[in-house]
């Protein structure tokens, strides 16, 4: 049985099975604070890829030269080294997001999900699977804020990505019937905090009815929760084709 992780596999298992976010619940921070749009909540989780994928390859390159007592700290400069970068360039050449994103550019730094992923995964694994572990996870985190931000945009202002999508479906279906023009009036506590609990709620809630009807189709929930262990030696799911496929 091949017991080395399959980088696709690794992939899929940080953008679905265990997307920080939606499953993890990791880095609440910046994913209630930044994601008032959908275009913030893009710009917030590429630019954590950005660091993610970058310290994830280079603690891996580095994973039996960094002593044990210091490896947390070497870690936290590494991050600390690319997230000064990705500020530096943001600010630089893309300033309206720079200026939208504020202090939790810095606070990438201590973002769990980087220092997390450093840990447990890239200080113990090869540079290939370490990449596409950072790249997963990070465009998982990128997906939940973009969605999280769509949603609150969506129902806070009437737009996504500065769109105005209500007030033009309604405009087209009076103009349909003929109807005088109906202008939408945003909830505007969806692009304050407490909308950010209310959207990231509900969303989690989707995820767990989903689980629930999987559950219910005798299916194996626990993998979207989880992630697949691989250790198909003592797995019970039958269903499952990891195990088939890796003997």
């Amino acid at each position: 049985m091949n017991s080395e992780k399959k980088p696709m596999e690794v992939f899929i298992n940080g953008l679905i099975k265990e997307n920080p976010t939606f499953v993890l619940m990791l880095g609440m921070c910046p994913t209630l604070a930044v994601t008032t749009s959908a275009i913030n909540g893009m710009g917030m989780g590429l630019t954590t890829t950005v660091v993610l994928v970058l310290s994830n390859v280079i603690i891996s390159l580095l994973r039996n030269v960094i002593p044990n007592r210091v490896r947390i700290p070497a870690f936290i400069v590494i991050i600390a080294s690319f997230v000064t970068i990705v500020e530096l360039l943001l600010e630089g050449f893309i300033p309206s997001l720079y200026s939208a994103l504020g202090i939790y550019i810095p606070l990438i730094v201590v973002n769990c999900i980087i220092l997390g992923r450093a840990e447990a995964f890239a200080s113990k694994n090869p540079i290939i699977p370490s990449f596409f572990d950072g790249l997963g996870m990070g465009l998982g985190f990128t997906v939940a804020l973009t969605i999280i931000g769509a949603v609150r945009e969506l129902l806070g202002a009437g737009e996504i990505f500065g769109y105005a999508v209500i007030n033009n479906v309604l405009a087209g279906i009076c103009s349909v019937f003929g109807a005088e023009p109906i202008e939408y009036v945003p909830i505007s506590i969806f692009v304050l905090a407490p909308g950010a609990f209310f959207v990231l709620a509900a969303l989690t809630a989707t995820q767990n009815r989903i689980k629930r009807k999987r559950e219910e189709k005798g299916l194996n929930a626990d993998k979207i929760q989880s992630g697949c262990g691989s250790d198909c030696m003592n797995c019970d799911n039958n269903t499952c084709n990891h195990k088939f496929l890796d003997i």
